[in-house]
């Protein structure tokens, strides 16, 4: 395997920055929560959204480049998965390109699981197709 640990490098960079930022809200006394405060919520939940939603994806993408899917196609869910992610991010926990990017980077993410799931789903049923012959 060597498309999915890629990705899983790119994103884990992004997973470390997301972080890093929720580290600096709890070094400057926000201990624990939110305290009320719209831009501290938006910074925990970029993070933990990223937390959510990413190991799934990767790990669909994982069964797939085992099972021997398309390089090509593991290639284009693993770039839309980053581009997903990076538009929500920066428009959650930055603040910018709000509506578009949180609204474009959970669209593209929910894509993402959605092909993959159907491509494991087929899959899974391939290889009992192949074992009942």
């Amino acid at each position: 395997m060597f498309v999915t640990p890629l990705y899983a490098g790119i994103l884990a960079l992004w997973f470390v920055w997301l972080s890093a930022r929720v580290v600096k809200l709890r070094i400057g006394g926000i201990s624990f929560g939110d305290n009320n405060d719209v831009k501290v919520t938006r910074i925990v939940r970029a993070q933990a959204n990223f937390a959510e939603y990413v190991p799934l994806a990767l790990l669909m993408m994982g069964f797939l480049e085992a099972s021997r899917a398309s390089i090509y196609l593991l290639h284009a869910l693993g770039i839309v998965l980053v581009l997903s992610r990076l538009l929500h991010g920066v428009a959650l926990s930055f603040g910018l390109i709000t509506r578009f990017g949180r609204v474009s980077g959970a669209t593209l993410t929910f894509v993402v699981l959605a092909i993959e799931a159907i491509l494991c789903i087929y899959q899974g049923f391939r290889g009992q197709w192949i074992w009942l012959q």
